[in-house]
């Protein structure tokens, strides 16, 4: 391959518009190419029977109850994308301060986990692995009495909370909750446990972002956070090289993924990672990145099928080699049409 530094011929010998000229040659020589393959679908579930919710902030997306939630999956599969990310919306009469609902063998999430791998066995499930849904403070751990999240205590519950989703049938475990020391933990207990199939996705670089309030909208912990902040354990917007160190802690310690979020404002992380590690690294295109896009084509401002397309095609070259983002239905449809 040549070296992209050596001298080319000078116009007119090369007009770089000639291979632009028309469709074929375009797509000759396109680099990136994106593919339902490419996408993992993020869905909200709920109690009950027959609920569908709408989440304001986020036109399009629902909270779905089990049953209706296999419907979708169905059609998620049938669309071609091989991999839902589950999300609870915890109840809150059985939020705690030490979140003992996120491994509880018959909470929302393990139920969910166990009726989607019998109803659509051939579906890649990846389950949430974070406290924030079941705390009643919002955070994503064990807090002391200063407030403060504690790391190793939260560490086990995690673990805890882990294993019931392996045990439940979980294909993945993503943890997103950025304690130190837990992915090592994880995958200790999982191989302890003979799950040494199950897959873990580590959220690495998960940055304290403002882009993620429609999310906490949509599972309801927005309230419960309230004027809190993650600042003590999500990673500062404005730090590079520190992805790197979390990165290869985490690959050190037994993640088979790794994960960035936010994603087009972070592509930047995205490519040095790729670089450094050439490991499978995901990108989620986060709840706020959505309605923006969202609000902008509903008010008419943006072509919405033409953007989101090119947001994604932007995280493909940047190096992702996935994309979790509440687009993935609608992005298969538009491909395959």
């Amino acid at each position: 391959m040549a070296d992209l530094d050596t001298p080319r011929s000078a116009y007119p010998i090369t007009r770089m518009r000639r291979m632009r000229r028309d469709d074929f040659s375009r797509r000759l020589m396109r680099e990136n190419t994106l593919t339902p393959n490419d996408l993992i679908w993020p869905v909200f579930v709920l109690e009950g029977q027959g609920q569908r919710e709408a989440v304001p902030s986020m036109p399009g997306v629902e909270r779905l109850s089990i049953d209706l939630l296999i419907e979708a999956a169905r059609e998620a599969h049938q669309l071609g994308i091989p991999v839902i990310a589950l999300f609870p919306v915890t109840p809150m009469e059985v939020k705690s301060l030490d979140a003992r609902e996120a491994f509880n063998p018959n909470g929302l999430a393990q139920r969910a986990v166990r009726a989607l791998k019998e109803a659509v066995p051939e579906l890649g499930v990846m389950t949430d692995v974070a406290l924030d849904p079941f705390t009643t403070h919002g955070q994503d751990g064990l807090i002391d009495d200063a407030g403060y999240v504690m790391n190793d205590e939260t560490v086990d519950v995690l673990v805890r909370q882990a294993v019931s989703h392996a045990e439940a049938g979980a294909d993945i475990v993503a943890p997103s909750d950025m304690m130190d020391g837990r992915i090592g933990a994880v995958r200790a207990a999982l191989e302890a446990a003979g799950h040494i199939h199950t897959r873990i996705m580590a959220y690495s670089a998960k940055y304290a972002s403002s882009y993620y309030g429609p999310f906490r909208d949509a599972v309801g912990s927005a309230g419960n956070l309230g004027a809190g902040n993650k600042y003590t354990y999500q990673m500062d917007p404005a730090n590079s090289n520190e992805a790197i160190h979390e990165v290869a802690l985490d690959l050190a310690e037994g993640a088979d993924m790794v994960m960035v979020k936010p994603g087009m404002p972070y592509l930047d992380i995205v490519r040095r990672i790729k670089d450094q590690f050439g490991a499978p690294t995901f990108v989620y295109h986060v709840s706020g990145e959505y309605a923006m896009l969202k609000a902008a084509s509903l008010n008419g401002w943006l072509n919405e099928k033409a953007v989101v397309l090119e947001a994604m095609v932007s995280m493909k070259r940047a190096g992702a080699d996935g994309i979790l983002t509440y687009y993935a239905k609608d992005i298969a449809r538009w491909l395959a049409e």
